[in-house]
């Protein structure tokens, strides 16, 4: 008998032989409000994205814990609000924050890693140090072209390893970038959001172009011809994530994986607009979140649980068996003093001198599949800076009806990131003056703001009517700063000293 076919049969299955159960693939894009066909959008593309969500759990009420891209990451692979962790603003160029060393110990790669997970990322990095939230590799990719990312992560996720993986999936899209649409009838031009000029495609990917009489303008933004076609721009940069989270789908079905992976779809903050990133409104932190785990029964769930940034650590933790749930923290836990006893170039008095042993958030595993479950009945957000010149600090406090926030640098005109004062959606309205509408806000209003905002936001979702001044809600303005100072105590928020002194 001839064996050769079958030895060739075998051979060509072998890297998918020993494909490992219980992997992870999480997919954190950049800048992207809610905005998929699975939550309602009209026009969204997103058709890859709402399969998973139609066969996972999809949180209605997911947030960020704060909306500034290097910030917001470091929350997310820590577990820890970022001004506890030390991550107070961006971590590239002259801004040049970054996480304290100690936070090495609570660090969802380091600690996957120890629980016998090979660990990849791909695509936006943006946290520091490297050795506090290193990955075993790190694959090539073009950020802004979620297929070739895809296809460049392909031998990571079929490797023929007994391990389980762990893949960090972080595109560009669809922060902006990429220059000015020269095309545009205006004075002032929309930004790309990177997508090509010309309407030109990347390769591999099939653009899908938006016209701006048709997309939905939220209510946090001015309806003008700047706004629409910025964000005709911004609904394609989605779009093009989509293709990715397809191919990546892909990947995992031709090599009999989809059934053995866990896979995490979420937005590092909002979209890239004044009134969204950078605040700590509705808007800015209210991200999407879909979960498709495949050894849960209960699919197609959507939840109206509360969950936030600070729970993904341990949840990851706990999908992969390596939490310890009563201390929240993993199980293998290693403390700093030991992991840099011998390192002498990270010195004892710039590792953070807070207690880094357990995280902050609370795994959803648990809740996952079901409709009617709670999570966490109060959501904190903590922003301080994004680029270096912006400091701005805010805290907020919600509990499903009211928010509150405290602009600490009230007194200040409100900062804004370099690329949202440039952007043509913004300058249309400042060139009209202090009075013009940007939204529910005037322009005045948007840059001076007022110490405290208190919101109903069962009724205003987004934040249209301060409260805070208003007599009849000075008992909830005075239960909501209460909340927000026991948040800043147990968390160790250096800034809980402005109450005292400024």
């Amino acid at each position: 008998m001839d064996t050769r076919p079958l030895l060739v049969l075998l051979l060509a299955l072998a890297p998918f032989a020993s494909a490992a159960e219980r992997n992870i693939i999480f997919i954190v894009t950049d800048d992207q409000s809610p905005t998929l066909g699975c939550y309602g959008d009209p026009v969204a593309h997103s058709p890859a994205v709402d399969a998973l969500a139609a066969d996972g759990t999809l949180f209605h009420r997911a947030y960020a814990t704060t909306a500034s891209c290097s910030a917001s990451r470091s929350v997310i692979l820590s577990g820890l609000h970022n001004h506890f962790n030390g991550q107070f603003g961006h971590q590239h160029a002259y801004h040049k924050f970054s996480s304290f060393h100690n936070v090495v110990s609570l660090s969802l790669p380091r600690a996957l890693s120890r629980a016998g997970y090979r660990t990849g990322q791909i695509g936006k990095y943006h946290v520091a140090p490297e050795e506090v939230y290193r990955f075993d590799t790190y694959l090539r990719g073009n950020a802004r072209n979620g297929v070739q990312m895809a296809n460049a992560s392909k031998d990571f996720i079929t490797a023929n390893d007994d391990r389980p993986f762990f893949l960090y999936f972080a595109t560009s899209d669809p922060h902006r970038g990429g220059g000015e649409d020269e095309s545009f009838d205006g004075t002032l031009k929309p930004n790309f959001f990177g997508n090509l000029p010309d309407r030109a495609s990347y390769d591999g990917v099939e653009e899908v172009f938006f016209d701006p009489d048709e997309v939905p303008v939220p209510p946090y933004l001015p309806d003008t011809p700047e706004s629409r076609s910025e964000l005709a721009h911004y609904y394609q940069s989605c779009a093009r994530i989509d293709r990715g989270v397809a191919t990546l789908v892909e990947i995992l079905k031709e090599a009999d994986l989809y059934d053995k992976t866990l896979i995490v779809y979420t937005a590092d903050h909002g979209m890239a607009f004044a009134g969204a990133k950078t605040t700590v409104f509705e808007a800015g932190l209210h991200v999407p979140f879909i979960v498709r785990n495949p050894y849960e029964k209960q699919r197609g769930v959507e939840s109206m649980a509360m969950i936030s940034h600070a729970d993904i650590a341990p949840s990851l933790l706990d999908f992969a068996g390596a939490l310890d749930r009563g201390k929240n923290q993993p199980k293998d836990f290693q403390p700093s003093d030991e992991y840099w006893a011998d390192k002498d170039y990270v010195k004892k008095d710039n590792r953070g001198h807070r207690p880094f042993t357990s995280y902050h958030g609370e795994s959803w595993i648990p809740i996952l599949g079901k409709r009617n479950a709670t999570h966490h009945e109060t959501m904190f957000a903590s922003h301080t800076f994004h680029e270096i010149t912006m400091y701005y600090p805010m805290r907020a406090v919600w509990d499903g009806k009211y928010k509150l926030i405290w602009n600490i640098a009230s007194g200040l005109p409100y900062p804004f990131a370099s690329d949202l004062w440039a952007s043509s959606t913004w300058q249309a309205q400042l060139a009209k003056g202090d009075d013009a509408l940007y939204g529910y806000l005037d322009v005045g209003s948007y840059v001076n703001r007022p110490p405290f905002e208190l919101y109903n936001t069962a009724e205003n979702r987004y934040e249209e009517r301060n409260l805070a001044d208003n007599p009849e809600y000075a008992r909830v303005l005075e239960k909501m700063k209460a909340k927000l100072k026991d948040f800043q105590t147990e968390t160790n928020d250096p800034w809980i000293s402005k109450w005292e002194y400024e």
